[in-house]
């Protein structure tokens, strides 16, 4: 078995070491207006809306620049375009110190991204002048390092504290080793899954960094649960050993045979394996969700979410044990914690899990009404969670492309950056020019103009009829093709219009909204003229609308599929329903944390920043990924209150005693977990800093409050109806049947 998996490992890690090569970034949003827009934009125009770039100079002195100075800009702005390849520089624009210019091109975000060294090196320097490319192309390329270090932060953090925490919880090295052996095995196996995958389909750049992410946690859980229950399997044979020789000493080092280790190995697999497999089942069922999504990148995110539990499971069912086997009693070897200390967590009568198991089943009301009192309290405020599709808010300055981001926003306003664009179809070549179009054009310009959300720039709002001013001649008409703002055959033509603010803020959304449902009705276009609008904030508008209208029935699917999988588990009915209640609240409470420390500012004294809206991707990942996360805890502890149950043991026995056995595992493993999720507060970006947030907070949730105090006393409460499996429902799902019995 070792040796087999040895050989998957090598393969793999060979086969992924070409994966990044084969990754994008493309972000496609199908069948939406916007995305309509962008491949008219390519055919017809050609240029790519979500691949432009933006050339921004100022002045060194902050005086306007001189005509020198806005040509030296001009013909660097098309040294750039010539580096592209198929691109145009746009007109150029000034307002005060700044000269602007934007850059579009027919290339890939992925590919368009590769040139941007190489276009700085064309821009060159320019006297009194410093010049900065931007957009949103080149901010993604210059933002792809520092993500790289802030993921690799989170990874260096876990590590260390992994270790202490494991050293201390199994109190040998040896047993310390298992679960990052189980990370060596899992990941690259996982990743060259991927790299199978990612011949057949675009995969997003950030699916190994996600792998990396859910790999080392689960590889912590499922091995911590498997090899601490082996442990306690071989210090019962070692000690019932030991009390048959009538010798005094440490049972740990009474030596086991094979015969021996076999026994130990069997209940462990038979439950604590149990356990694992549906824990990575449930995880798996929550990461498939995001395949549900009607987006490629997403989609692509949630099979490699899905390989790594599913990798999981099977090194825990055959890598584990065949470890275990020739490992043995070697566990128990190069010991950290003293034999004192070891002893004292095997004691039933003392300890804090054992006082406060004990609390719980003598007054599980009052746990049960303050714990659920501040869970509800602490997911209130994600009634009041606002979205956004990106936000330029908190970007590291220290980068050339958000320096000239800021130098835009300070004089002209963000929304320069991402402009809406509007596509005009006349309908047939040369329709563009006609009277109605034209008159229909302006209008909607007209209106435009007066959105207070609108740029105040003069150029905010540019057409084709800006260049028709002095007369419509053959002359006018060539600038305007030439310009792209007419397509060759001039039966389409694009109106650019910019907002104040930044296109992923509510002000920009609405603005974008208010363009499809009224300005363009409005301006009364002529029968067989179609008005499309897209660009950066309508493409915000239609990512929302996409993902959220299906979110709901994401969730659905992925709670039905999980309580299905735990009445199996648990042999229960009861049991699955209230964890699945529970952690649908657990997630609402990293929502609403979310929104306290964002967007009300309550993060503030620990340095985060304040924004008003929170990534619309975050609340998505997060369900999707702490669900998963959080019911590997629910599992390994009711399946031992299950097991427990079975073997005769009263409900409040089985509970008390199932907490006291799998608490400290539980806070282990989430202990660790926390640590990874929270180095991301300590990144560059605003939004990996509420997603860390949010999934440590989650899991700090769910660990704690959930499942030390809530699950405990809903099950005392609840009694022997936790236990209740009707037989008709045991017949279909193929396991023991379990009616209700009375505790004594």
């Amino acid at each position: 078995m070792l040796a087999g998996w040895l050989v998957i490992v090598a393969v793999s890690a060979y086969a992924s070491a070409g994966l990044n090569d084969l990754l994008s970034n493309r972000f496609d949003i199908p069948g939406t207006e916007s995305t309509q827009v962008l491949e008219l934009l390519e055919n017809d125009f050609g240029q790519r809306g979500d691949s432009s770039f933006v050339l921004v100079a100022a002045t060194e002195n902050g005086k306007d620049p001189t005509p020198a100075q806005i040509k030296a800009t001009e013909a660097a702005a098309g040294r750039a375009a010539e580096v592209l390849g198929s691109a145009r520089a746009a007109a150029l624009q000034t307002s005060g110190s700044l000269t602007y210019v934007g850059i579009g091109t027919t290339l890939e975000p992925a590919a368009a991204q590769l040139k941007v060294p190489e276009m700085r090196a064309a821009i060159g320097a320019i006297p009194g002048v410093t010049t900065y490319l931007t957009g949103q192309t080149a901010i993604n390329r210059d933002l792809q390092p520092v993500i790289a270090d802030d993921l690799q932060r989170g990874l260096m953090i876990t590590i260390p504290i992994a270790i202490i925490v494991l050293l201390f919880i199994f109190g040998t090295l040896i047993s310390t080793l298992v679960p990052f052996v189980f990370v060596l095995a899992t990941i690259p196996t996982t990743l060259g899954v991927v790299w199978i995958a990612a011949h057949r389909m675009d995969m997003a750049i950030y699916v190994t960094n996600l792998v990396e992410l859910i790999g080392i946690g689960i590889a912590i859980d499922y091995s911590l649960l498997v090899v601490y229950r082996f442990r306690e399997e071989m210090l019962t044979i070692q000690r019932q050993k030991l009390a048959e020789s009538g010798a005094a000493g440490d049972a740990r080092r009474v030596p086991l045979d094979r015969t021996e280790i076999r026994a130990a190995l069997d209940p462990t697999m038979r439950f604590a394996g149990h356990a694992v497999v549906f824990s990575g089942l449930t995880v798996a069922v929550g990461l498939a969700g995001l395949i549900m999504l009607p987006l490629p990148f997403i989609r692509s995110l949630g099979i490699g979410g899905v390989v790594i539990p599913l990798v999981s499971i099977v090194a825990a069912v055959t890598l584990l044990p065949a470890l275990l086997s020739i490992l043995g009693p070697w566990l128990a070897r190069v010991r950290v914690v003293p034999t004192r200390v070891l002893d004292s967590r095997m004691d039933n009568e003392t300890g804090f899990w054992v006082r406060l198991s004990n609390s719980i089943m003598a007054r599980p009301w009052p746990y049960l009404i303050a714990g659920s009192a501040v869970l509800v309290a602490l997911a209130l405020p994600t009634f009041w969670i606002a979205l956004t599709p990106g936000t330029n808010a908190g970007l590291p300055p220290s980068v050339e492309s958000v320096q000239g981001l800021q130098q835009l926003e300070r004089t002209v306003g963000a929304g320069t950056l991402a402009p809406s664009t509007i596509i005009v179809n006349s309908g047939r070549p040369g329709g563009i020019w006609d009277t109605d179009v034209q008159a229909a054009m302006n209008r909607l310009q007209n209106e435009l103009r007066k959105d207070e959300a609108m740029s105040t720039e003069p150029s905010a709002v540019s057409s084709a009829a800006d260049l028709l001013v002095e007369g419509d001649t053959p002359e006018a008409r060539k600038r305007a093709t030439a310009a792209g703002l007419v397509n060759k055959n001039q039966q389409y033509a694009v109106i650019f219009a910019a907002s104040k603010e930044a296109y992923g803020s509510e002000s920009a959304q609405a603005l974008a909204k208010r363009m499809r449902s009224t300005y363009v009705p409005e301006a009364d276009f002529p029968q067989g003229t179609t008005v499309l609008v897209g660009g950066g904030p309508a493409a915000g508008v239609d990512f929302i609308d996409q993902i959220y209208g299906v979110f709901p029935w994401l969730v659905a699917v992925v709670l039905l599929i999980s309580y299905i999988l735990l009445v199996r588990a648990f042999r229960s009915l009861l049991l699955p329903l209230k964890a699945v209640f529970l952690n649908v609240l657990s997630v609402s409470a990293a929502y609403g944390i979310l929104v306290l420390v964002f967007q009300f500012g309550w993060g503030e004294w620990a340095g985060l920043q304040t924004t008003d809206q929170i990534e619309a991707w975050i609340p998505i990942f997060l369900f999707a990924m702490l669900f998963g996360l959080s019911m590997d805890y629910e599992v390994f502890l009711v399946t031992r209150m299950r097991e427990l149950y079975d073997d005769g043991a009263s409900n409040g026995e089985a509970v008390g005693r199932g907490l006291q056995l799998t608490g400290r595992l539980v806070s282990a493993a989430a202990i660790i977990l926390v640590a990874a999720f929270a180095g991301f507060l300590l990144g560059s970006l605003v939004a990996f800093q509420q997603f860390g947030l949010g999934l440590a907070a989650g899991i700090l949730i769910d660990a704690t409050l959930i499942r030390m105090l809530l699950v405990p006393a809903f099950m005392r409460i609840a009694g022997d109806y936790n236990w209740v499996l009707p037989a008709w429902v045991a017949k279909i799902l193929r396991v023991e049947p379990s009616p209700l019995r009375r505790s004594a």
